[in-house]
């Protein structure tokens, strides 16, 4: 197994991977619930939801581990199960059986386009200035998660639509001192620093009864079957529902994209290009998770931005993924107890991962406005409208475009060509409400 992973090759070994396979797996475990209670709206059965995203998790993340050998949790997307739910559903009026369909298409076309070698010939075609902006603007992004979730960020009101949060709150310091204490234990170069101090501060709120213990640690899974297999296919094909697939597929696509690219810069997987050697595999792998997430009975599945905490924690293989793996295993049948972990105890780690994150920022070249002002736009667009595609495909667009308004049409690809009207179309066709 070392020889597998190549521990030696890489520097690490089976203590360190688990260290952050554990650590990815519990800042990321929130999905298990709160992806029910999103697609719950969609009129999904929350039970059989949970154990479909369980499910779709250990599908995918078995194979990033095993196939990919790449250190990354896969589970439903975040932003992607708001768009099933509250846009097509809710608002648009289609059913989830056919929302589902929509993403089993989807998945179906990015295993395709995967296999030809598209995916990986546009992947390379993004500017290197670009890439680390994907890097720069999810750090930012989980930042921003990992503050709201610890309750220092709040909802405001229209006009400022956030404001400081209630910091006399027990849980909210609580997390404060959640934070404290994991930054000094990375001044200090403490080994698991990020997973002490999460493990910490969900012993404080358990012993202040902030947070209470389950009377059972064991549940049996609940039946997936009013989901299982429930796609409509054919409702999904119709003329009036190829905006619904168009904007999947081109979320998805650029999620992932910037997902692996951004968590790959950190973690020094990058060659000398800027690109991740074999990254035809992590992309199947998130093809493949699509389609079974469809089959499930969930949204659309990949690469998720949270391993970046398991990452920091020195996670730089496969085995980092088959741990957190074998964790939503277990959740299927310990769900009580492995979902404790408060937003207010990983929080603090999503806060500090994007800190991580921002190195990648001292690559940019601030002379060149042509490479600095699309970067620009693919960190705020991703992080103010809380939507890591719409960044990212603005970035694309805005490349472009500068670079032949501004007389250098000759550095555009033939792939970022594409990219640009790839994007172009996500906003032709999405679905506005």
């Amino acid at each position: 197994m070392r020889n597998f992973f190549e521990f030696d090759r890489l520097g690490t070994g089976y203590r360190q991977e688990f260290l952050a396979g554990l650590t990815t797996f519990f800042t990321l475990s929130y999905i298990i619930v709160v992806n029910p209670a999103i697609l719950e709206a969609a009129g999904m059965p929350r039970g059989a939801s949970m154990t479909a995203t369980i499910l779709t998790a250990v599908f995918g993340t078995v194979l990033m581990g095993l196939y990919a050998k790449r250190p990354f949790a896969v589970a439903p997307y975040m932003g992607e199960n708001a768009f099933i739910a509250y846009t097509v559903v809710k608002t648009l009026g289609y059913s989830w059986q056919t929302a589902l369909g929509a993403i089993l298409v989807s998945g179906v076309l990015f295993t395709l386009i995967t296999l030809s070698g598209t995916r990986k010939w546009l992947a390379e075609a993004i500017p290197m200035t670009l890439k680390h902006s994907f890097a720069v603007g999810i750090g930012l992004f989980l930042a921003f998660l990992g503050l709201n979730g610890m309750g220092v960020v709040a909802l405001g009101v229209p006009d400022a639509p956030v404001q400081l949060g209630n910091l006399s709150a027990t849980p909210v310091l609580c997390a404060l001192g959640g934070l404290l204490l994991t930054g000094v234990l990375l001044v200090r170069r403490v080994t698991g620093a990020l997973f002490i101090g999460m493990a910490a501060t969900t012993t404080l709120m358990i012993t202040l009864g902030l947070v209470k213990i389950p009377a059972t640690l064991f549940s049996m899974p609940p039946s997936i079957e009013p989901l299982f297999m429930k796609v409509d296919i054919a409702g999904s094909l119709t003329w009036g529902f190829i905006g619904v697939i168009i904007s999947v597929l081109v979320m998805d696509f650029v999620d992932t994209m910037g997902t692996l690219i951004g968590l790959s810069a950190r973690a020094g997987l990058l060659d000398e290009k800027g690109n991740l050697p074999e990254i035809e595999k992590p992309m199947l792998v998130d093809a493949l998770a699509t389609i079974a997430a469809a089959l499930f009975g969930t949204s659309t599945a990949g690469a998720f931005i949270e391993s970046a905490s398991g990452i920091e924690q020195g996670g730089k293989t496969g085995f980092t993924a088959l741990v957190v793996a074998g964790l939503f295993l277990l959740a299927l049948f310990f769900a009580p107890i492995l979902t404790i972990v408060p937003p207010q105890a990983y929080g603090p780690v999503l806060v500090l991962v994007g800190m991580f994150m921002l190195e990648s920022a001292g690559h940019f070249d601030f002379s060149d406005y042509t490479e600095l002002i699309p970067a620009y736009l693919t960190i705020v667009m991703m992080l103010f409208t809380f939507n890591i595609g719409v960044g990212i495909t603005m970035g694309f667009i805005s490349w472009v475009a500068i670079k032949a308004l501004s007389g250098r049409g000759r550095e555009i690809t033939p792939g970022m060509a594409a990219l640009a009207i790839l994007s172009t179309t996500f906003y032709i066709f999405y679905p506005y409400h």
